[in-house]
């Protein structure tokens, strides 16, 4: 079958095979490899620590001393000549280490994150330097079911540049992802499903379409599962892209309360009134649930309030409140229908800027 196929502003007729080929070739070099580090103690032997009838093997630590160790690591891609890159935030999302990106196998930079959005794992990296290799964005509002897609990125932390491809085997869904590092759940929604091959380390590589554009940023896979993998549409990242541009940070309304969504079984086992809605409860002892001088807390939230809906719209797992927040701006106005101590009330939130 020819396909035309519009690559660098010409139109070519193609073979989809062909076609793969000529799209790897221009978007492998824009696909980098995120390399994870921490300084942590350094390992100067093992010993043998006896424990009934068992022998465990512990590390013994030199003393004071550290050595700059790797943790983890996933892909990216870059998305313009003066260095900026997107990838998943579950990649980058530890605050304390440190990020360095492999653009070919001897050409390495430092980079800084400049930008996490967790509701939609997304994150915005960026490196000091020019005339970079970059990708094109295309636009996921315009995917069509059985359409070719190709998967490029850094299977199992090991394949450079892996390349598979597949087709788009759904669209809109929802998943909860668990992050490879601290095994946070994360609600994800309006996913873009294919059975092109993602593995770990694939995380924040680009899902590209035939015309060599990014349309998703691969993020999961289903364990155990044959060719079940989940792409975050590129239209998610446009707007955080715009805004670092821009402001030099993405731009948020914030609340300001830590809460749990509700369901059937949380609801029964913690004996609640209602099985829907964000339980606003601190995370850890010594924290706040409602965290000290923002719009939560000028509004009247407190801890153990449950936030039934936002606008009138009701909070359920699918539609949680940090989604519904999106789509509002920063001084907006939004009203909370709340439940505290089994009476309804209405509070009226003015959102603040995320700092």
């Amino acid at each position: 079958m020819l396909l035309a196929i519009q690559l660098n502003g010409n139109i070519k007729y193609m073979t989809e095979q062909s076609t793969v080929v000529e799209i790897a070739k221009k978007a492998c070099p824009a696909v980098i490899t995120i390399v994870v580090s921490k300084d942590l103690p350094k390992i100067e032997g093992f010993y043998f620590f006896p424990y009934g009838d068992q022998k465990f093997i512990v590390p013994k630590m030199e003393k004071g001393g550290k050595e700059k160790t790797k943790i983890g690591g996933g892909s990216g891609f870059i998305v313009s000549a003066d260095g900026y890159i997107i990838t998943s935030n579950h990649v980058v999302e530890d605050k304390t280490a440190d990020y360095t990106i492999i653009v070919e196998p001897n050409k390495t930079f430092p980079c800084k994150v400049v930008s996490r959005d967790p509701i939609n794992d997304i994150a915005i990296l960026k490196v000091n330097a020019k005339n970079l290799p970059y990708i094109e964005l295309g636009d996921s509002g315009k995917l069509d079911l059985g359409q070719t897609v190709i998967a490029i990125g850094n299977a199992l932390g090991e394949f450079h540049d892996t390349v598979s491809t597949g087709v788009i085997s759904g669209l809109s869904r929802y998943i909860t992802a668990f992050s490879g590092i601290n095994r946070q759940a994360e609600r994800l929604r309006g996913l873009i499903q294919t059975d092109a091959a993602i593995n770990p380390g694939n995380s924040g590589g680009p899902l590209v379409d035939l015309t060599g554009k990014v349309i998703g940023i691969n993020t999961a896979m289903i364990m155990d599962a044959q060719n079940i993998g989940f792409a975050i549409p590129i239209n998610y990242a446009l707007k955080d892209l715009e805004e670092v541009k821009k402001y030099g940070k993405v731009k948020r309304p914030f609340i300001g309360v830590k809460y749990i969504l509700l369901n059937k079984e949380i609801s029964q086992k913690n004996k609640l009134p209602v099985d829907y809605g964000a339980l606003v409860v601190r995370e850890t002892l010594g924290e706040s649930a409602v965290i000290k001088g923002s719009a939560a807390e000028k509004a009247g939230l407190k801890e153990f309030d449950i936030v039934l809906e936002c606008g009138a719209k009701k909070i359920t797992e699918d539609n949680s409140l940090s989604q519904m927040l999106q789509d509002c701006k920063i001084n907006d106005e939004v009203t909370l229908k709340v439940l505290r101590n089994k009476k309804e009330l209405i509070l009226k939130v003015k959102l603040d800027e995320k700092k």
